[in-house]
């Protein structure tokens, strides 16, 4: 069954009030999969509490949306196809991982640099509509990597299970561990690990947009495998439990979060990005963290604050781009979504990575 026809046939289901079953064809939708009876269901709230029924209006209002697109975390098209430059004496590998929560394959940057002594690890999940290769050349990473001799996986999210190849952050499958896709990802970083000389404590993972929510839930599910956590125009753990209130919480309707996250983190958000609400990027790091932060630095193309331990170690810090939008900062421009105008928000996230003794 086509998107279109899905659609239409949740709007059929809206006009008889039959909301909960017309959510369900969208997620299923939106997932690839097809559902072609509707029966009866429980309330969703007994599946997963706190999760509501959603008013006649606002899932008409949604149905809109999704009439004009598939998923608003993205552009048309699926990302740069040219492959980053690649060193020689450097390995770009394509791989893949499986386990019960399922598979996903990954691009692995092994840098032609080994350092004496073991190795950092960096995750870095790509946004809505990118791919491995895409996000590697709009980030830069795999030159910064040279540098510091660390790996740098991409794993890739697949179409079947997001048909805009976004991270599914927002849905309570995913925002647990020992399943769904934090599994999936959780276990290709430990297959990493175990196959080459990394340092444990100098394990990391960073993502943009809905790869920048994923971040933060690999942060909250999976603090005993990451060191911390780089976020670039994302959602706070949990600010969504289903297609609408990924809407919701993207326009920065979400309720505040509180909770101080598990790791250390650090935040960049663009206060012009019309896609993912700034707001988003305040609330990843609770109010409780940013209370205690420091306004270090104010420039013309962004402000940064930073909130350290006793020993001074910057523990989160926040840079708010002035005039960003939804793109990586300082990025390339041959990659999608990258505005290589602002500060460089690879080369600060490695800063604040490397940090840690």
């Amino acid at each position: 069954m086509s998107f279109r026809t899905a659609i239409q046939d949740a709007l059929n289901l809206t006009r008889s009030q039959r909301l909960i079953e017309a959510t369900q064809r969208i997620q299923a939708a939106l997932q690839g999969r097809t559902q072609a009876a509707y029966e009866p269901v429980a309330p969703a709230h007994a599946k997963y509490p706190g999760k509501s029924v959603r008013p006649l209006a606002q899932v008409v209002q949604t149905l809109r949306k999704f009439k004009q697109s598939p998923f608003p975390l993205g552009k048309a098209g699926r990302g740069s196809l040219v492959e980053p430059e690649i060193v020689d004496g450097a390995q770009f590998l394509t791989r893949s991982f499986s386990c019960n929560a399922g598979s996903r394959t990954y691009k692995l940057y092994i840098p032609k640099h080994t350092p004496d002594t073991q190795r950092p690890l960096l995750i870095m999940l790509h946004g809505c509509k990118q791919n491995p290769s895409d996000f590697a050349l709009g980030t830069r990473m795999n030159t910064f990597a040279e540098t510091h001799g660390m790996l740098v996986a991409y794993p890739a999210q697949t179409q079947s299970t997001n048909p805009s190849a976004c991270w599914n952050w927002f849905n309570p499958s995913h925002q647990q561990s020992g399943m769904g896709e934090p599994a999936i990802i959780a276990g290709i970083t430990e297959e990493i690990v175990n196959s080459y000389d990394i340092d444990k404590n100098k394990v990391f993972v960073a993502g943009l947009s809905a790869g920048g929510a994923m971040a933060v839930v690999m942060g909250e599910t999976y603090p005993e495998l990451f060191s911390a956590v780089g976020v670039h125009s994302g959602l706070p753990y949990k600010s969504a439990n289903d297609v609408i209130s990924a809407f919701a919480a993207m326009r920065g309707e979400a309720p505040q979060a509180k909770a101080v996250p598990n790791l250390r983190t650090i935040v960049f958000h663009g206060d012009a990005d019309g896609t993912v609400a700034p707001s988003n990027g305040i609330d990843i790091l609770g109010g409780a963290a940013l209370s205690k932060a420091e306004t270090e630095r104010v420039s013309g193309q962004f402000t940064r604050r930073v909130a350290r331990d006793p020993n001074g170690l910057p523990i989160f810090e926040h840079w708010l781009l002035h005039g960003g939008g939804h793109a990586w900062s300082g990025g390339n421009a041959a990659g999608s979504y990258t505005d290589s105008s602002g500060p460089d928000a690879s080369a600060e996230m490695l800063r604040f990575f490397l940090e840690i003794k």
